[in-house]
């Protein structure tokens, strides 16, 4: 059997410490971690209704722990909701290089855009919003809301010139659908009745087929117009 050489450099003991990427991974997963608890607590219960120790409550964290990941509680709320809006832009542009007609992409972005309001950033996007924030964070995260809006522009006034869309005000009707999709996020709870993506469904469906049926959208025209003109009288 043979026997060590008691000369032999003995190996190194195994070191407690995760090597570097590794340790990255965890900050980084624990960070995530901290704005996901925010994020939620914001949507259930506003945002200055929460503390931080409310958010390491539902960690089972010590407070000072946060310190490690975030300042504050401002903090928190400006990467929640930039996750937020960069999620949801993300998703627009996946949509739009799917290419398509001007209608696929703008279905989809719409599709896109529901289902991110009902996620936990894309909810404190909604329910919390900006008017929270201090000003330099509020001019950036409005800077990434009107590339939202923008395209939403874009793609009903691609729509009208293809035919797929009826004329109309590009910019009111960008107003309208973002302002009834994201409306979604102030109301849905999981757990509910619809998924998430029956929920995207039918709102959707609302917003491009009306509630009136077919047979009695030619009479609402008229009737708008005449008692518009008496109005005026």
């Amino acid at each position: 059997m043979p026997t060590r050489n008691p000369r032999a450099p003995r190996p190194p003991p195994a070191s407690p410490w995760a090597p570097a990427p590794d340790r990255e991974l965890q900050r980084q997963a624990k960070r995530d971690a901290v704005l996901q608890a925010g994020a939620q607590l914001f949507n259930e219960r506003g945002f200055h209704a929460t503390s931080l120790d409310d958010i390491a409550a539902r960690l089972g964290v010590s407070k000072p722990t946060l310190y490690y990941y975030v300042k504050n509680k401002d903090q928190i709320l400006i990467e929640c909701v930039r996750q937020g809006l960069e999620m949801t832009i993300a998703g627009i542009e996946a949509s739009r290089a799917a290419g398509g007609q001007a209608i696929d992409q703008l279905m989809a972005c719409m599709r896109v855009y529901a289902h991110i309001v009902t996620m936990d950033f894309g909810m404190c996007l909604i329910r919390v919003g900006d008017e929270e924030l201090p000003e330099g964070s509020r001019k950036e995260l409005r800077r990434l809301k009107s590339a939202i809006d923008h395209e939403f522009r874009r793609l009903v006034a691609a729509g009208v010139a293809e035919g797929s869309l009826a004329p109309c005000d590009p910019k009111m009707t960008a107003f309208v659908i973002a302002g009834a999709l994201s409306w979604i996020g102030r109301w849905y709870h999981s757990g509910g009745d619809y998924t998430p993506e029956q929920i995207a469904e039918q709102c959707i469906a609302t917003l491009c087929a009306g509630v009136l049926r077919r047979q009695d959208v030619a009479r609402v025209g008229p009737r708008t117009r005449k008692a518009t003109a008496t109005s005026k009288k």
